[in-house]
């Protein structure tokens, strides 16, 4: 209590949904039980707070009108104040990383209340295997691969989510805070042995630079378009990158052909090349010739050779 007040500092309770490249706002509200009325100069404070619960990453402080807003949310950040006591936060051209709880946090004098939110990216969680194959990557190279990939390495939240929605990859995985797991639904031997329960399979922390596994990609819904280009006799995977780019477009990414998949419908029974040189087609209704009977990315890996088509995307 601070002069006879209570502060109280409230954001929703529910997850904020959102998605790459949009335009967001966490709500946050204070207000004094019982209410002093008069206007107070109070400071507001938004932190990300990180996966592992180290120090928090400063966001944007407000004192009256002015704002600063640190790192990556420098020029996209900034507190909105359309009433007496709003302390919301607006996050414009959301990124991949912006995923996670947010701590609004209102300072008056010695008083100090704070809330958290939670901000998901619709996306999906997709695994990665390089074209050297099996195993190849250590963390700083799941990180990049998951880049060259229009996507980022997934947390667990983001795999706990994939794996309840229906993935079962029997391949472990980095994620993003330096673990190495896997999402199994039916389980099997080869796959943790059949006596354990369907869930998330984990090795733990792995050395980041010594201990090599897949990665486990996440790509958001997409602002932009993904589609289908095909020649007669096929073509190679520089003809294909030149197709797309004399179509005004460029070579999809991995990334991009999940994220059309999941949240636009793509489904196309052609077989494509992607940027990365692998050749992968999208099914949403699983139907003859077409591979297994769940709905899917189907991959025919990277081939050396063989004339094929190709996904472009465009941004919108």
């Amino acid at each position: 209590y601070f002069n006879g007040a209570r502060l109280v500092v409230e954001t929703s309770k529910d997850p904020v949904y959102s998605y790459s490249g949009a335009n967001v706002t966490l709500p946050c509200h204070y207000r004094y039980e019982p209410d002093l009325g008069d206007k107070r100069k109070i400071r507001i404070k938004w932190s990300k707070i990180r996966d592992d619960y180290t120090k928090e990453q400063d966001v944007v402080v407000a004192i009256g009108k002015t704002n600063v807003a640190f790192g990556d949310f420098k020029g996209r950040a900034h507190i909105h104040r359309a009433s007496q006591h709003e302390a919301s936060l607006v996050i414009s051209d959301v990124h991949l990383k912006d995923d996670g709880k947010y701590r609004c946090e209102v300072i008056d004098g010695l008083e100090d209340e704070s809330d958290v939110v939670d901000l998901r990216l619709q996306g999906i969680v997709f695994p990665y295997q390089p074209p050297r194959g099996q195993y190849r990557l250590n963390f700083h190279e799941a990180e990049q691969v998951c880049q060259d990939q229009g996507a980022i390495l997934a947390n667990f939240n983001q795999l706990f989510q994939a794996w309840s929605e229906g993935l079962d990859w029997c391949n472990a995985g980095w994620l993003a805070d330096g673990t190495v797991q896997y999402p199994i639904r039916l389980p099997r031997k080869p796959c943790g042995g059949v006596h354990l329960a369907p869930g998330i399979r984990s090795y733990g922390p792995r050395h980041r630079r010594l201990h090599r596994f897949d990665a486990f990609c996440f790509s958001s819904a997409l602002r932009g378009e993904v589609f289908y280009l095909d020649r007669l006799a096929g073509m190679t995977l520089e003809e294909a990158k030149q197709s797309c780019q004399d179509a005004g477009a460029e070579i999809a990414r991995v990334g991009h052909l999940y994220s059309a998949w999941k949240f636009l419908g793509l489904d196309r029974c052609s077989a494509g090349w992607l940027a990365d040189g692998s050749v992968r087609y999208p099914i949403v209704k699983p139907r003859p010739n077409c591979g297994p009977s769940e709905p899917g990315v189907r991959s025919f890996g990277f081939p050396s050779k063989g004339r094929f088509g190709v996904f472009c995307y465009k941004e919108r």
